[in-house]
């Protein structure tokens, strides 16, 4: 009789599956040769209107909408890879994530004329991609605590 597989390789299939995904998604949005058209930036323009209506402060504008979009685009890259990642590795997320975001800043500012690449998008990107590591380890954190308690109360119950 065949062994289920362990929750370990499950989690690594799931993970690295999603991982891929989301690079492929990431990649799509970011290489796209031309920035969005403009009823994009009416829809923007609209939500920055709304969000300043609802009471969020005039000061968070254009600029800083696009920052925490891009600190938000890049937390499930942290989380996926620190999950993917064996634990003993999760420190490599502290080179991928922001190597990761420069290759894509970097090509945009040689091969992508209508784009702009900049130094804040790296730094947002990487703070993103940092916030989704600690949310793998807390994560992980979690999942270990309910496994040893479910051991304990299953060593207790054969007593």
């Amino acid at each position: 009789m065949r062994m289920p597989p362990s929750p370990g390789r499950i989690r690594l299939a799931v993970c690295g599956v999603l991982l891929l995904l989301y690079a492929a998604i990431v990649l799509t949005i970011t290489m796209w040769p031309s920035q969005p058209d403009q009823s994009f930036a009416t829809a923007v323009d609209r939500l920055l209107g709304f969000l300043h209506r609802n009471g969020v402060p005039a000061w968070f504008d254009l600029t800083r909408l696009e920052f925490t979009a891009n600190v938000a685009m890049f937390v499930p890259l942290g989380l996926l890879l620190a999950l993917t990642l064996p634990q003993r590795a999760v420190w490599l997320t502290a080179l991928l994530v922001p190597a990761f975001s420069g290759t894509i800043e970097w090509f945009q500012g040689q091969y992508l004329p209508q784009r702009f690449a900049t130094v804040s998008d790296i730094l947002a990107n990487t703070i993103g991609g940092y916030f989704g590591v600690v949310l793998a380890i807390g994560l992980r954190a979690v999942v270990h605590k309910r496994d040893q308690l479910v051991l304990a109360r299953a060593g207790y119950a054969r007593r």
